[in-house]
């Protein structure tokens, strides 16, 4: 088989506002190692990694490996014109992507990910500088982006080749229509212990590795994507899960674990007790983080226990309403008895309130403030902190016909409007000021009680 180079690109961020809670391309960096194990040269550009332009003005970073983006206001898109808040370019300098671009020989093709729908900007903006080193080098796009809205980035972006679903199930047909000969990407048949892991060493930096311990999720939430991206629910070993930890821990020193599936804690007996319990006997003295929102359903006593003593620092959990009806009818993963109990064996294993992070979705289609404000005060009386998640309408999602009837901007035709920060979505008869005093009181929840 013939060795070929290939690119690997993560575009940037381009919103009002973001946070790097531990983001990291790790669909990307799979992807990588999977080539470099079929034998073929790769290279990673992070285009959020702000390199050499944050290191002359350092944005403000946190001990555990989160913190502020490097970024540089830019024009907000046309569609965006009227919205009158300040829009910015997350990560490195255009001209820090074009002497990256320079610094290498030009590919036998670039694959560019994507993220948020919203984010399109960034990675039309990244096709258009690798046009420019390297004229008709093929260009693939994959990601969220591509898979949820597939037809508008098809003429949005500039890609030779857009492909919606799981990287390594749907790039080897298109590598070798593209290029000729074989790509077997999709290892030991789809086993997710059955791949290298993620070729993080080409990372810029290694202060938090992310982690994967399944694919997919055995809820369907009706507005969430993960079915769309990555269909059934696969899981790993939870001893080989171990395994990844101490690998990246003893080797390379870094303290700082993410878990990006929400589904952690599904199958507990099977899976999160097992990995913890693994971890506890190898002495593995790390920080675990999981920003996402878990779910709750399978939290108990031993479990709480466990991830206290392991040394998970970060922990959110997805409620999304207190309203027994919209849980019921988004998908009834989780009860408001099941997170009162939650809370409670947190509490006792060792976390404080503010410890106990509870997302609360708001501007939901149809919702009202009252439904907010009484989830707020639930989560806040349960001993927890509540902490207030737009709502983005996802494009086929069970969700995405109600937010197209509930919408204030044509979110079919422009993902622009996707954005949570528009809560485009949101009940007309809830104004700015109710907004702003629901988050208000989310940040004052817990003033009466045990502080958050």
């Amino acid at each position: 088989m013939r060795q070929r180079a290939f690119l690997l690109v993560n575009p940037w961020i381009t919103d009002f506002a973001a946070y790097d809670l531990w983001v990291r391309p790790l669909g990307l960096y799979i992807l990588a190692s999977r080539l470099r194990e079929a034998g073929h040269r790769v290279e990673i550009i992070d285009c959020l990694d702000g390199g050499a332009d944050a290191a002359r003005r350092p944005p403000k970073r946190g001990a555990w490996g989160q913190g502020k983006f490097f970024s540089e206001e830019i024009p907000r898109p046309e569609a965006l014109r009227p919205i009158r808040r300040r829009y910015r370019r997350y990560g490195m300098t255009p001209e820090r992507f074009r002497e990256r671009l320079a610094s290498l020989a030009r590919p036998d093709a670039v694959l560019v990910g994507s993220m948020m729908t919203y984010w399109y900007p960034g990675v039309a903006d990244a096709i258009r500088g690798i046009r420019g080193a390297w004229p008709g080098a093929p260009v693939i796009l994959g990601g969220i982006y591509a898979t949820l809205c597939a037809d508008h980035a098809r003429f949005a972006t500039g890609a030779d080749l857009v492909l919606p679903g799981e990287g390594e199930r749907v790039l080897p047909r298109a590598l070798t229509d593209l290029l000729g000969g074989s790509f077997d990407l999709d290892v030991d048949g789809g086993d997710p212990d059955g791949a290298p892991y993620p070729a993080l060493d080409l990372a810029g930096r290694l202060d938090a590795v992310p982690l994967l311990t399944s694919r997919g999720c055995p809820f369907r939430c009706t507005y969430c994507a993960s079915a769309l991206l990555s269909p059934g629910f696969r899981a790993r070993d939870p001893i080989r899960v171990v395994d990844e930890i101490e690998h990246w821990h003893r080797r390379f020193g870094t303290v700082d674990f993410v878990f990006y599936d929400d589904a952690l804690l599904v199958d507990s007996t099977h899976r999160a007790v097992p990995m913890l319990e693994e971890i506890l006997r190898r002495g593995l003295a790390c920080r675990f983080h999981c920003p996402n929102g878990l779910h709750v359903r399978d939290l108990s006593p031993r479990l709480a226990s466990l991830m206290f003593r392991a040394g998970f620092r970060t922990i959110r959990f997805g409620f999304e309403t207190a309203s027994a009806a919209r849980q019921e009818a988004t998908g009834g993963k989780v009860t408001t008895e099941e997170l009162r109990r939650a809370a409670a064996y947190l509490r006792e294993a060792g976390y404080a309130p503010r410890e106990i992070g509870v997302y609360l979705l708001c501007g939901l289609p149809g919702q009202r403030a009252e439904e907010v404000k009484h989830g707020i005060d639930l989560v806040a009386a349960s001993g927890a902190r509540p902490i207030l998640a737009e709502y983005s309408p996802i494009p086929g999602t069970p969700l995405w016909g109600e937010a197209l009837r509930h919408a204030r901007y044509d979110i079919a035709a422009e993902p622009l409007f996707h954005n949570n920060s528009l809560l485009p979505c949101l009940e007309r008869g809830i104004s700015t000021a109710d907004f702003q005093a629901l988050k208000n009181r989310a940040r004052a929840a817990c003033a009466d009680g045990p502080p958050c």
